[in-house]
């Protein structure tokens, strides 16, 4: 996928632990099976350390996967790793609750965590 740039601002408080939860309701992507939608939440918790996600970017990013064929653990996979790719947090949840379809709702949450020196 050519994704639109993720932007960064800097932390306010880098020195500082906290946490940033953000929420994308409205997520969609296409089930590469059928080629039907697929809807959904992602979640992204983080503890920023130098930099912070821009959130207009953040949207136009998520977006993005309106119309690609992905699978619910490779969404959400490819989320944190372009997200921790941009901002270098300290630790990083994503989160994909998906909607139900035939019966079967998922929840796929991926982690990341900085090895620290």
């Amino acid at each position: 996928m050519s994704s639109p740039n993720l932007e960064t601002f800097p932390n306010p408080r880098p020195g500082r632990d906290y946490e940033i939860e953000i929420r994308c309701p409205e997520f969609t992507s296409v089930c590469p099976k059928t080629g039907l939608p697929d809807f959904g939440e992602i979640i992204i918790a983080y503890v920023p350390d130098q930099l912070c996600l821009e959130l207009k970017a953040l949207k136009y990013y998520m977006v993005g996967f309106r119309n690609q064929g992905i699978f619910y653990e490779a969404v959400t996979n490819q989320i944190l790793d372009d997200l921790v790719g941009a901002c270098s947090p300290r630790r990083m949840r994503v989160s994909g609750n998906f909607s139900v379809r035939g019966g079967i709702s998922a929840c796929v949450t991926a982690e990341y965590e900085k090895r620290r020196t």
